[in-house]
């Protein structure tokens, strides 16, 4: 079957097609990606059809995010079953460049938002956001959007990237899209498909956990014992390690003692070779 997704490949291409689409009055939304398209990212995309006229998405699967023990060669990757995916559900073109276009030789420049990026994930993965923060500068500069759309499952990646276009003057509007779960809680990931039947099943501890670890906020426990509850119950899933469970404000980022408007609770770890994400609003 013919894909009827067009693909381009060097900034000029997509670049030219953005500024057609806006030269009829047409305002066009950018879902960036990493390919390894789940209904999640399909999400992106019909958001991003309800905020503009055009949706177009990236695939790139970043080099510069990944440590170097992480897991950038088997990260899966599949363009043709994804650009069909895509087109599915109303995208109208595909931009998908190598590295070689993205990082040509003699580049030099990156771009680093102060603070936020050194927080919760950024402990673990040192220099991780600063890699996302530049693919998606140069994502953005290239495609000259009206909006963006990205998944508020990675909110830290979310307020990195706010706060860059503003600091940066960029003119996209970024927006955020809801969290798409499994029918059973889990968040959807790309990464979820290195999980075994079993370690799939005991990664429900970590949105059960952040599940009840709001309620007994809300209920009145101190912040403290809740989190310290919410770990008990991730720890004793089996997870071999837990980065983080804390209770934040959503801008900054940093703990807070109690809940206010905008807080969230934030959760990672590793359960077998998986590092897993999520957060809830309180």
């Amino acid at each position: 079957m013919t894909n009827p997704l067009a693909v381009v490949r060097t900034p000029d291409a997509l670049r030219a097609a953005v500024r057609a689409w806006q030269a009829q009055g047409k305002r066009v939304a950018l879902v960036p990606t990493m390919g390894a398209l789940h209904a999640g990212h399909l999400a992106l995309v019909t958001k991003g059809l309800t905020l503009a006229d055009v949706a177009v998405a990236s695939i790139f699967v970043n080099p510069k995010q990944f440590g170097p023990n992480e897991d950038l060669e088997r990260y899966p990757r599949d363009e043709a079953g994804d650009a069909l995916k895509l087109a599915g559900v109303g995208c109208s073109l595909l931009y998908a460049p190598d590295v070689a276009t993205m990082y040509p030789p003699g580049f030099a420049s990156f771009v680093r938002v102060a603070g936020v990026p050194d927080l919760l994930c950024g402990r673990v993965r040192p220099g991780h956001f600063d890699g996302v923060a530049t693919v998606v500068a140069k994502l953005l500069c290239a495609a000259q959007a009206d909006v963006a759309v990205f998944g508020e499952k990675d909110w830290q990646q979310l307020a990195i990237i706010r706060r860059m276009a503003a600091d940066l003057d960029i003119g996209t509007a970024i927006h955020g899209c809801s969290i798409v779960r499994d029918h059973d809680g889990l968040a959807l990931s790309s990464r979820n498909a290195y999980l075994s039947a079993d370690e799939r099943q005991r990664a429900l501890a970590l949105p059960q956990a952040l599940i009840a670890t709001r309620a007994a906020i809300i209920g009145g426990m101190p912040v403290a014992a809740a989190l310290a509850a919410g770990e008990r119950t991730i720890k004793s899933a089996g997870f071999v390690r837990l980065d983080y469970l804390e209770l934040v404000d959503g801008e900054t980022l940093h703990s807070v003692a109690r809940p206010a408007p905008g807080a969230r609770l934030m959760g990672a770890g590793v359960i077998g070779t998986t590092r897993l994400i999520d957060n809830i609003a309180i």
